[in-house]
């Protein structure tokens, strides 16, 4: 591990660290929360790599609280370990923590979430982008090129930014679809109330693109509650266990982007351990993601 000379932390964490002896070689990872399937997924997929590898690895839950994760981040920091893994809470938000282990001379490596306003090690995710893109394909294949769409939102984190701009640009092939309505909607009752004021404030909708899954689900049951079940066309994003089988099971849900967590996290932990070798490693590495319609 690096020594304590070589790190640019500040003194009071110096001497915390001096003081209670906390240094430790490995991988000290903030993920985004574990009531999601998504990041179960990649959590389990870290801690197989890490154990498969030898490797120490402490995870830490922000459980969508910005506060909890910077703690977090600090208590990284005052450990001493080689390399942060972290899935921002918030873009933005999570800069300053990001900026402070970066002080402390740890690596740090963001997934599924990009960080924004800092250079990062590098970033793995899927390519949100090409994934909005992709869900636009979709939407103006199912639609036949005509109708108007609503999109539930979640504005604060930079991924699904790229998936909804990329969702925009792609619709440009389909002059015939209009953009009436776009609602911030993060967890699934959130979802599922704006989903409703969509369809109320624009009952001749015909689709909705859902950031996520528990969006879409949402979606999808708003759209039967509301009798609009052989109009209304619902997209999702990520691809977990739930959502596929609606796909596979609810006409109203015709597909949705498939992610690959599994692979984020595996990949999570060994980009960490080529760092920690002395390794040059790619600032990002994308995962495209796949396109579900069922079985």
């Amino acid at each position: 591990m690096r020594s304590i000379t070589r790190t640019l932390l500040a003194s009071t964490t110096l001497a915390l660290m001096t003081a209670t002896g906390a240094m430790a070689d490995g991988i000290g990872a903030s993920l985004l929360t574990q009531q999601h399937p998504f990041y179960i997924e990649i959590n389990n997929a870290m801690e197989a790599e890490a154990d498969a590898r030898g490797v120490p690895l402490e995870v830490s839950i922000a459980n969508q609280d910005l506060s909890k994760q910077l703690a977090d981040v600090e208590d990284f920091i005052v450990k001493g370990v080689d390399v942060l893994v972290i899935s921002p809470v918030d873009s933005q938000g999570a800069l300053p923590a990001i900026m402070k282990a970066k002080a402390a001379g740890i690596e740090v490596i963001t997934v599924d979430v990009p960080a924004e306003g800092v250079d990062v090690t590098s970033y793995i995710g899927t390519d949100n982008y090409t994934g909005g893109v992709r869900a636009a394909e979709l939407m103006g294949e199912r639609l036949g090129g005509e109708g108007k769409v609503a999109i539930i939102d979640y504005p604060t984190v930079q991924s699904v930014v790229a998936r909804i701009d990329g969702f925009k640009k792609g619709l440009e092939e389909f002059p015939g679809i209009e953009i009436v309505a776009q609602q911030t909607g993060i967890t699934r009752a959130e979802a599922l109330a704006a989903a409703q004021n969509m369809l109320q404030a624009n009952p001749d909708i015909s689709g909705i693109f859902g950031f996520g899954d528990d969006a879409a689900l949402a979606a999808a049951v708003a759209v039967k509650s509301a009798g609009l079940s052989e109009q209304v066309q619902v997209i999702g994003f990520d691809g977990m266990e739930e959502a596929r089988n609606a796909v596979d099971s609810d006409p109203v849900m015709v597909g949705v982007i498939q992610q690959f967590p599994d692979q984020m996290g595996k990949m999570a932990v060994d980009t960490a351990i080529a760092i920690m070798n002395g390794e040059e490693v790619p600032a990002e590495q994308p995962i495209v993601p796949g396109v579900y319609t069922g079985k």
